[in-house]
């Protein structure tokens, strides 16, 4: 047998072993045709709250609350820990480029006993103020019952948080501070957000009676570049350094707005823009007469707002307005009332300018009842940002607190520090009935859930009789999930009177993005054939 019949032979045993694989490896001819059926849905394992500063008044008492609700095929593990965003600052570099630590390393043996004897000294401070950086400020021992700390004072700081495993899915936190006088004096609240890259926030002011910080909160391990642009009535507003602002690395930054700009205005939009990294936003909105409130961000801009939940006993509710491009728009203008949706007399449809923040005072809207405001743009085509500005009580004694617009609760989310009295649930549903939900958790010091039902009618609010924890002890979560029909729309009411002013805080309910969809995926070796 010559050298080719050989070489033959072994390439066709070659090309027998290949093809022998190729048949015993080759998928049923119909499995690339059959559906891999519908995505899972499945609780996320991982996710980040950032809280701000809550007040700089050295008469604040501030109240952190953090919850996670039972949530069915979660893991059986995990942590949710809030830390002082300061105590999580990254070592500070001095002149020559060098961290403290990396210097002590460096100069740790010196044969020198006075010098070690220093060294060791010094060491045992900086472990003991690590034990103290490291130490939460809140932290969950089980999902179904909210822990609560208190801080008083200037002092209280801004929180970096991450949860994990069985705490991930539906994690909430909140901050409540009450101020006793001064600028500001009332109650503020503002549930904790996510990191993002842009936020608007329609609503704010650099007016002298007003006092309004942007406050900015970086999680991340480097720092955070952003613009700051406002828009006044006539425009954008010239700003002397609004633009490249940076967030250093694991820390927060409040920034007054007036400093920002020359120009004094009553209504401001406030748009935030992340060029590298991501932060957490809020406005803080400070009056001398009115008290104060945070101001979260508005929902995206959209041809369709909700803001649900302006308290029934609003004695003036303030619009504010804007448009991001340059075609005006007449804005419709409805009030979902406990009956359906009506349009209030002489405010019909209001005028929005491309580009230019607007105000409209709208009076006492609601006269008694609950109600939320619905705006549309003609076809859906503008996409608008607004808020409103509510004030609640007598001439003299009047507290204020804020509304945005509002994104649709889709599946599920959790309102916290709520007590048996004072606590206000408002559930709009603008399109289409639907029925909610609602469940009361465990309290802080003690307890037992209770869950309610509830039908919402097409076009109405309702302030909801939200149950009470059975035995309650301190403060509760309300967690609302949606059973049927939608979209709904809800906010949360926390109100005390304190010396005859009317103490209050309004803070709409996002959905906890608590699930995320899975595909379900199956093999399909055919890819390998084409």
């Amino acid at each position: 047998m010559n050298r080719t019949t050989l070489s033959l032979i072994a390439g066709v045993t070659a090309l027998a072993a290949v093809t022998g694989f190729a048949a015993v490896s080759a998928p049923d001819p119909g499995a690339a045709e059959e559906r891999t059926g519908a995505a899972a849905t499945l609780p996320v394992e991982r996710t980040g709250l950032l809280c701000p500063q809550p007040s700089t008044s050295d008469l604040a008492e501030t109240t952190y609350t953090s919850f996670t609700p039972v949530t069915e095929g979660a893991d059986d593990k995990g942590t949710a820990v809030l830390r002082s965003a300061a105590q999580q600052s990254a070592p500070e570099e001095d002149a020559d480029g060098g961290s403290e630590d990396e210097k002590d390393g460096e100069n740790g043996s010196t044969g020198e006993d006075g010098e070690n004897d220093k060294k060791d000294e010094q060491g045992g401070k900086d472990a003991a103020k690590d034990d103290k950086a490291d130490k939460p400020v809140l932290q969950l021992q089980a999902p179904g019952k909210p822990v609560a700390v208190e801080a008083s004072g200037a002092d209280a700081p801004a929180l970096v948080g991450t949860a994990d495993g069985r705490f991930a899915s539906g994690w909430t936190a909140q901050q409540t501070t009450e101020v006793a006088a001064g600028t500001g004096r009332g109650l503020q609240g503002v549930a904790c957000s996510a990191a993002d890259t842009q936020f608007w926030f329609p609503g704010a002011s650099t007016d002298d009676s007003r006092t309004d910080y942007i406050h900015l909160t970086n999680p991340d391990d480097s720092a955070a570049v952003v613009d700051i642009e406002l828009y006044g009535k006539d425009g954008e507003l010239e700003t002397t350094v609004g633009e490249g602002v940076t967030v250093k690395p694991r820390s927060a930054e409040p920034l007054l707005l007036s400093t920002l700009t020359a120009e004094k205005q009553t209504d401001v939009t406030v748009h935030v823009v992340v060029r590298s990294g991501r932060v957490g936003a809020a406005v803080q909105a400070l009056d001398d007469e009115t008290g104060g409130d945070w101001l979260p961000a508005s929902a995206d801009p959209s041809g369709s707002l909700v803001l649900p939940g302006i308290p029934k006993d609003a004695k003036a509710v303030r619009l504010v307005a804007f448009t991001p491009g340059d075609a005006d728009v007449d804005l419709k203008v409805q009030l979902a009332s406990p009956s359906g949706l009506i349009t209030p007399a002489g405010n019909e449809t209001l005028h929005l300018k491309g580009g230019m923040t607007a105000g409209f005072d709208l009076g006492d809207l609601t006269r008694g009842e609950a109600g939320s405001l619905v705006l549309t743009a003609p076809d859906g085509s503008v996409p608008v940002v607004a808020a409103v500005r509510v004030l609640r009580g007598e001439e003299g004694k009047q507290e204020s607190a804020f509304i945005p617009a509002a994104r649709p609760l889709e599946t599920r989310a959790t309102a916290l520090d709520n007590t048996a009295k004072g606590t206000t649930l408002s559930v709009t549903a603008p399109q289409g009935g639907a029925e909610i939900e609602v469940t009361a958790s465990a309290g802080t010091k003690g307890g037992t859930p209770q869950t309610k039902t509830y039908t919402i009618k097409p076009g109405t609010t309702q302030d909801v009789e939200a149950p009470v924890p059975a035995g309650l002890k301190g403060s509760y979560a309300l967690t609302v999930e949606t059973r049927s029909g939608g979209p709904v729309y809800a906010s949360r009411t926390l109100a005390k009177t304190e010396g005859g002013v009317p103490f209050f805080t309004v803070q709409p309910l996002p959905d906890d993005r608590g699930m995320v969809a899975v595909p379900d995926a199956s093999e399909d070796l055919s890819v390998l054939q084409k």
